[in-house]
């Protein structure tokens, strides 16, 4: 069912009409309901009209301690919407959602499918002109790199400035063969030990 209402949500230019509720309701062969309440309670369904580039910035812990308060005003400043609203012309939607799983790259929004991450001020301007100046949602506004989008800093994926700097090799467990050699532990009676 989630499949198809993706499809149709997709087809619908972003959001869920009752038809198309319907409609995937009578393909999957149960009550109308059913597709109602899970078409209710996942939030990457729409039950509204939303604009062509749907803003969702991340307003989570991580995301908030690195500023995407900061980005919120810029977008509401630069588009003169406020979360939960459309510009008139259809083109934005915005709203603040939790968590989106890029905390390694705060602040970030998404952006209909792909995220824009390591975000500033000025590269939120520059995503929001490069949108408008792109009027067809099926060409890119941003570059997208092998993966999908890239922090909008250039970094690698979550990598620092420094690149790698932890788990670059694989060291060999440690293990004490004469604790076991001497008696200190008898590894038949470990389980009782810990209460197991």
């Amino acid at each position: 069912m989630i499949p198809l209402l993706d499809l149709a949500q997709r087809q619908y230019g972003g959001w869920l009409p009752l038809t198309a509720m319907n409609k995937v309701a009578q393909i999957c062969e149960v009550a109308p309901v059913r597709v109602y309440e899970v078409a209710s309670f996942y939030t990457m369904f729409h039950r509204t009209p939303v604009g062509t580039y749907f803003l969702q910035v991340c307003g989570t812990t991580p995301c908030m301690i690195c500023g995407s308060e900061e980005i919120m005003k810029t977008i509401t400043a630069e588009l003169g919407i406020k979360n939960g609203e459309t510009t008139k012309d259809g083109m934005f939607s915005l709203l603040e959602v939790e968590c989106l799983g890029a905390c390694a790259n705060a602040p970030m929004l998404q952006m209909n499918d792909d995220y824009y991450e390591c975000l500033t001020p000025k590269s939120v301007k520059e995503l929001l002109q490069a949108c408008r100046d792109n009027k067809d949602i099926s060409e890119q506004a941003i570059p997208m790199g092998k993966w999908g989008s890239l922090p909008m800093n250039g970094q690698v994926s979550c990598e620092g400035p420094l690149g790698k700097t932890s788990l670059n090799t694989i060291e060999p467990p440690k293990f004490d063969r004469k604790r076991f050699e001497s008696g200190d532990v008898d590894p038949a009676s470990v389980k009782k030990h810990m209460a197991y």
